[in-house]
């Protein structure tokens, strides 16, 4: 380890031993059973992490799988809303208990332990840290085959912690179609690589608008970059996500498990292979 190592690996290029070294990962609530951690990462906010997230474990739900959601971003979560749960987790001898959707997916979300859901939370870092690293130590994830981490924007202290902390299997980056997306992106894959984290492949969200009278893919944000992004870093683009107005009513109804539509089936494909 360097002498001025400032144990934040997410802003460090030094080759420490430490950082070769098999991360040693906090143990789970000793009810847990998880068979695989899959991260939905971005360099930056508003791209769609938390409607993939959400997506995919819907997506999975379908296939079979016992699925679970993380909401790691504590400041701004959305999954609870996603899935209209509005009721407050609750906790026994065993530890606490994620509150189920419709369709039996496991969410536990920092929404579901206030009194008011929408009382901000105003914490320091390292506050915020800990209750993310508590959503995997205290809470009970009974017989979840994929639990979807749904991380805060960046490569701050919340997915170091994630990182550092959770068995990650692999990772999925989330992307728009803009140029200076490509930084963006570098800095979510550039993180993982750090901290020797497997990338499944990019989503792009906002893809294209279908126009509902020809049929037409519009590009309102401008040509898509995401498939020379994702071979500068040697990745697979796993989805291109349309723009959907049906998928926007659904999810402010709260009602995502209601929306039929397959856009990540090649996202779901790659957590699939995770159990292979």
């Amino acid at each position: 380890m360097s002498q001025e190592c400032t144990h934040d690996c997410s802003s460090c290029g030094a080759d420490c031993p430490s950082r070769q070294q098999a991360p040693q990962h906090e143990a789970p609530n000793p009810n847990s059973s998880v068979k695989k951690v899959i991260g939905v990462v971005s360099g930056k906010g508003g791209v769609g992490k938390s409607m993939t997230s959400a997506l995919l474990a819907c997506a999975m739900r379908r296939r079979g799988y016992r699925c679970g959601i993380l909401d790691a971003d504590i400041t701004g979560p959305s999954i609870p809303k996603l899935f209209g749960i509005h009721g407050r987790a609750m906790a026994d001898s065993q530890g606490c208990w994620p509150i189920q959707s419709r369709m039996g997916i496991d969410v536990m979300s920092i929404n579901l332990l206030v009194e008011n859901e929408e009382d901000p939370v105003v914490w320091r870092g390292p506050v915020i840290a800990g209750a993310v690293k508590q959503f995997w130590t205290d809470v009970v994830w009974k017989d979840v085959d994929f639990l979807f981490v749904d991380m805060p924007p960046g490569t701050g202290d919340v997915p170091l912690t994630v990182f550092q902390s959770l068995p990650v299997d692999g990772i999925i980056v989330v992307a728009s179609p803009q140029e200076l997306v490509s930084m963006i992106v570098a800095k979510a894959v550039n993180m993982a690589q750090m901290m020797n984290i497997p990338i499944l492949g990019i989503v792009e969200n906002m893809s294209y608008l279908v126009c509902p009278d020809c049929g037409k893919h519009i590009s309102l944000f401008g040509d898509s970059h995401v498939d020379e992004i994702a071979a500068k870093h040697g990745l697979k683009v796993l989805s291109k996500m349309p723009i959907d107005p049906q998928l926007a009513q659904l999810a402010d109804a709260g009602r995502i498990e209601a929306y039929g539509g397959q856009v990540l089936e090649g996202a779901a494909d790659a957590v699939e292979g995770l159990l292979k």
